[in-house]
């Protein structure tokens, strides 16, 4: 998935996505290059110093690794809700 708003992976995006993640039984993964993250941790999710137009594979394995897929797809698609 592409970063696509214009502030990257900060503060309050990575909060977000954190919060989406945490609603799901599934883990999510996220990675960027050799760096995987516990997608629920937002102090990990800064560390990804993810900015506009980084690519970040996402990974959900569970019960309900679909769904959880699909609501962070929908995350990154609507670019956090900021632009």
């Amino acid at each position: 998935m592409e970063v696509k708003n214009r502030l990257g992976l900060h503060l309050r995006a990575a909060s977000s996505l954190a919060e989406t993640v945490g609603r799901f039984s599934s883990s999510v993964t996220i990675r960027r290059g050799k760096n995987a993250i516990d997608a629920r941790s937002v102090t990990s999710l800064l560390m990804l110093g993810a900015g506009p137009g980084t690519k970040l594979k996402v990974r959900a394995e569970g019960a309900d690794a679909q769904a959880a897929l699909s609501a962070v797809r929908s995350l990154f698609e609507s670019r956090f809700g900021e632009d």
